[in-house]
Parts: structure tokens; C-alpha cells; sequence
């Protein structure tokens, strides 16, 4: 038996599939990323990307707060695709082009 929906709550079936996010996404990541504002998850320090200590001696890039040390972001590239790991950063402010 499904527990009934609070009116908060979106139908089960008022969705679309991620591909919804195409566009969205699209724009979002047109831009210069390392201007954008992370927050580290570990020490909560707000700060551009250009901003943090970018390593390469792992088999990709690894980005740590300056502040903490905490690994905020991980890239790793193979030939056909990338990875891009953000556990470490609590949210990504992007500034959207002006149109």
C-alpha cells in the first residue's frame, strides 16, 4: 500500500525525465566556472573556484579549500567522457550571462 501524498508532495506521475535539464544545464555551464562562488562543505567558506588549491598528481585534478583542505571538487577526463565529482562543495553559485 503507497502512504497517501502530503499537499506538498508532487503527484507520483508530475514529472519529466532528466532531459528536461538539457537546456537548463546548457546555459548554466556555457560559462567561465572558475568565477563561479563554491561553498565548502567542510569549513563553509564561500569563495570563486580560481580561488581553490588545484592538484594534478592523482589521475585527474582534485580542487581542496584554501581555507581547510577539504577536496570541494574532483575531475577526472578519459578520451570518450568526463567525471566530476562535487561531494565537497555545498553549492555552486554560477553567474548566467546577461542577455
Amino acid at each position: 500500500m503507497n502512504a497517501p501524498s502530503s499537499p506538498a508532495s508532487p503527484a507520483p506521475d508530475d514529472y519529466q525525465d532528466g532531459n528536461a535539464l538539457a537546456g537548463p544545464l546548457a546555459e548554466v555551464f556555457a560559462v567561465d566556472v572558475t568565477a563561479a562562488v563554491g561553498t565548502c562543505a567542510g569549513c563553509r567558506r564561500n569563495g570563486p573556484l580560481a580561488r581553490l588549491r588545484l592538484y594534478g598528481h592523482a589521475p585527474g585534478l582534485v580542487a581542496r579549500c584554501p581555507d581547510c583542505g577539504q577536496v570541494m571538487m574532483r575531475l577526472v577526463r578519459s578520451p570518450t567522457e568526463a567525471w566530476l565529482d562535487l561531494h565537497g562543495t555545498l553549492s555552486l553559485r554560477i553567474a548566467l550571462p546577461e542577455v
